[in-house]
């Protein structure tokens, strides 16, 4: 009887071994994610009385759309948080892809409320940024103060514990803190060392990134004590495809020094968002510039801090193949295997502890991934995952 129990201790000892969360310690990859809900927004989606926008895209037409357009559109998303009432907070990103083109583009966090069962998203809402009480100490676009385009790109957002909002930019890069109504409360933060070329304090240096490769994603702690920028780019010196993540300490009010290295698979992907599973995981959107048929790489990686291997980067656990994902139910009207082609992929929020929402940057009115010459809507899904994340409590906060 004891060799017997000994047998079967050995035994639930490997089905142990075998689980999902063993599985995340040994770095397997996950298997084939399952898409589990599809809802678009139309790309020819307007803020209602809004201003007109667009002006020096030139006309067009882009993908059958002609500019300028009558309203701001509501698209380039770039960032989500979960407001957990079904309805999320999306941030819109520069506008139209530089400083040049952006000044009539309002910056603005759009509140959307998508549906699942019926493959619509609805728009509740949402507020501008703006900077009223002059904590921005270079010259604005515009003299009310309006954050447009061509004052920030902003790329990612997380919700603080006390309600307001922080937001990684890639013009200094700097981050900015808003309030739960999009006032900046304090003069944008540079990281020591990190320059682009858009950067206002440059004073003839060289930048130390190109353009458009500043915070593409932010974590906020579990704790909610710190936010972990994400750059999209290389900084020059270091390796090709290795990227930083900083540490900014909320309660100090500045970076602590520490940083970690996510090493892209392809020093041609870039990173597309970033949150926390736990103190030490991140889900890390990572991808490649194609769209439609030419994508070929875009996919979600846990990526822990701990560097078990020791290889100086963080180790990675692919988790989700974005355009190999099982869709037996036909969802969307697409078929048994969905695929999410766009050129930009910014958006990842942990919905429970074996399913995310993701969704798509558009470029309005440039990128065309799903229909070739069609302009993108901006597409939400949901997918299941093939294991569970074993996710601190706090990371659905």
């Amino acid at each position: 009887m004891r060799k017997l129990l000994i047998m079967l201790s050995a035994a639930a000892l490997t089905v142990g071994l075998a689980s999902p969360a063993a599985a995340d310690r040994d770095h397997a990859d996950f298997g084939q994610a399952r898409l589990t809900g599809f809802a678009s927004l139309p790309a020819e989606t307007f803020v209602p009385g809004s201003e007109p926008s667009g002006s020096a895209i030139g006309a067009g037409p882009f993908n059958g759309i002609a500019a300028p357009f009558a309203a701001q559109p509501i698209q380039g998303f770039s960032g989500i948080v979960n407001r957990h009432d079904g309805s999320f907070d999306v941030l819109s990103d520069n506008g139209y892809g530089n400083k040049a083109n952006s000044a009539d583009f309002l910056l603005r966090v759009q509140r959307l409320k998508p549906d699942v069962r019926t493959g619509k998203v609805k728009v509740l809402g949402g507020f501008n940024l703006s900077d009223p009480d002059r904590r921005v100490p270079f010259p604005l676009t515009r003299a009310d103060r309006k954050l447009t385009g061509a004052d920030f790109d902003v790329e990612s957002i997380v919700r603080a514990y006390d309600g307001t909002y922080w937001m990684g930019d890639e013009f200094g890069p700097f981050l900015l803190h808003f309030s739960p109504s999009g006032r900046l409360l304090q003069a944008p933060i540079s990281l020591a060392g990190v320059k682009a070329p858009e950067n206002p304090y440059l004073n003839g240096e060289q930048p130390t990134t190109i353009s458009s490769k500043g915070f593409e994603g932010m974590v906020r702690s579990v704790d909610g004590h710190h936010l972990y920028p994400l750059l999209e780019g290389t900084v020059n010196g270091d390796t090709p495809g290795d990227l930083r993540i900083s540490d900014f300490d909320l309660r100090a009010g500045k970076y602590t020094g520490k940083r970690w290295i996510y090493r892209l698979e392809s020093p041609a992907n870039a990173i597309g968002d970033a949150i926390a599973v736990d103190s030490h995981r991140f889900l890390i959107i990572e991808r490649d510039g194609g769209q439609g048929d030419d994508a070929q790489f875009k996919r979600i990686y846990l990526a822990d801090t701990r560097d078990r291997d020791r290889d100086g980067v963080m180790d990675k656990t692919l988790v989700a193949d974005l355009l190999n994902i099982a869709n037996p139910k036909g969802l969307g009207g697409f078929g048994t295997t969905f695929r999410f082609p766009f050129t930009t992929i910014e958006d990842v929020v942990l919905l429970d502890d074996r399913t995310l929402a993701v969704m798509n940057d558009n470029n309005f009115p440039f990128s065309s991934g799903r229909t070739p010459g069609k302009a993108d809507d901006n597409e939400f899904i949901t997918i299941r995952l093939s294991h569970r994340l074993d996710a601190d409590k706090r990371a659905f906060i």
